[in-house]
C-alpha cells in the first residue's frame, strides 16, 4: 500500500474579537502552502463568528487554500440550503471547500435556536439523509424530489457545481457506519489520534460499512485535528500518561507525523495549539518548519 499524500491545514478561531486575526492567519496558511484552514460551527454563541461567513470572506481573500467548517451543524443548517451554499462557494473558490458534516452535539444550545430536538438516532438518520440530499442538489441533471424522514424538496433543481467531498465527524457505531456508506473523510472526535483506543475502536466500524457498501474502505480517508505544543527544544515525554499526544520541538513533530502517514495511513492533519489563540509564531513553525519536512519524508 503507497504512502498517501498528506493533508496539512490549521485551525483558525471564530471568536468575534479575533476576527482580525483569524482571517490574516488563514491568509498567512495559504501563502505558506497550506492545503486547508478550518472554523467550527457554534451559531448559537453570540460571541462566535458564523462559520460560514468566516471562511467565506476567508476564502475570497486566498487563492489556494481550501475551507473547512467543521464540523457543519446541521440540525442548524437546513439540507438544501447548505447544498446551495457549498456549490456555491466550490463554483465561486475554484473547488476550494469541503463539506464537514456532523449530527449535532450541545442539543442544549442548539434547541434554543428553535430547532426540534432529536434523539441521537434520529440525528444521525438525519444526517445521512442531509448528505444524500447535498449530493442530490449537486452537479447537475434532472429537478430532484425527496421524501424523506427530516428532508423533503420538490422538483428543485440542482446546482450545476458537484459536491464537495463530506467529511464526518462521527462518534458513536450508528453515525461511523453512515461515514463508511457515504463520507469521503472522518475526523475523530475529541482529538483522538491514530494511537488512541477511539481510533482503534472506531476505524474498524467505518471499515466494515464501507465494504457492506461496495466501497474500498480506503476511500474514507481519516483527518485528524491534532493540539499541541510545539516547543523550543525537545520534550522528554511526546505523550501523557494515557497515551494521548502532547506535542514536542519540531524534529519530534516531524518524526511523529511521519509514522502516522507511513504506519498508519494518516491523511491529513489540522494543527491547533493546546490553547487558543493560535500565534503567528506557532503558525510559521507549523507551516515553513514541520509541514514542509514531513512533506519531504513521505514523498
Amino acid at each position: 500500500m503507497s504512502p498517501r499524500k498528506p493533508l496539512f491545514g490549521v485551525g483558525i478561531s471564530t471568536a468575534v474579537h479575533r476576527a482580525v486575526d483569524s482571517l490574516r492567519q488563514a491568509v498567512d496558511a495559504d501563502r505558506a502552502g497550506l492545503d486547508l484552514f478550518s472554523a467550527s460551527d457554534h451559531p448559537y454563541f453570540g460571541d462566535r463568528l458564523d462559520a460560514y461567513a468566516l471562511v467565506s470572506v476567508a476564502l475570497g481573500r486566498t487563492s489556494g487554500i481550501t475551507g473547512l467548517v467543521s464540523v457543519t451543524n446541521l440540525p442548524n443548517r437546513p439540507a438544501p440550503v447548505l447544498a446551495r451554499t457549498v456549490t456555491s462557494l466550490s463554483e465561486l473558490t475554484g473547488g476550494r471547500i469541503v463539506l464537514g458534516v456532523g449530527a449535532g452535539g450541545l442539543w442544549d444550545d442548539i434547541a434554543r435556536m428553535g430547532v426540534t430536538r432529536l434523539t441521537p438516532g434520529a440525528a444521525i438518520r438525519a444526517m445521512e439523509e442531509a448528505i444524500t440530499l447535498v449530493r442530490a442538489l449537486s452537479g447537475g441533471g434532472e429537478p430532484v424530489t425527496f421524501e424523506g424522514e427530516f428532508h423533503r424538496v420538490e422538483a428543485l433543481h440542482p446546482a450545476r457545481t458537484p459536491a464537495p467531498p463530506v467529511w464526518t465527524g462521527s462518534v458513536g457505531p450508528k453515525s461511523l457506519a453512515v461515514t463508511g456508506r457515504l463520507a469521503d473523510g472522518w475526523i475523530p472526535g475529541h482529538a483522538a489520534d491514530w494511537l488512541s483506543d477511539r481510533y482503534r475502536t472506531s476505524r474498524p466500524v467505518i471499515d466494515e460499512a464501507a465494504v457492506a457498501a461496495g466501497r474500498d474502505p480506503r476511500d474514507v480517508a481519516t483527518i485528524y485535528n491534532l493540539p499541541g505544543v510545539i516547543s523550543p527544544s525537545p520534550l522528554a515525554a511526546t505523550r501523557d500518561a494515557d497515551g494521548k499526544w502532547v506535542g514536542g520541538s519540531v524534529g519530534q513533530w516531524v518524526e511523529e507525523l511521519t509514522g502516522a502517514v507511513l504506519e498508519h495511513d494518516a491523511a491529513g492533519f489540522v494543527y491547533f495549539p493546546v490553547r487558543e489563540p493560535l500565534t503567528d509564531v506557532a503558525l510559521g513553525t507549523w507551516a515553513n518548519e514541520i509541514v514542509p519536512a514531513v512533506r519531504e519524508a513521505v514523498s
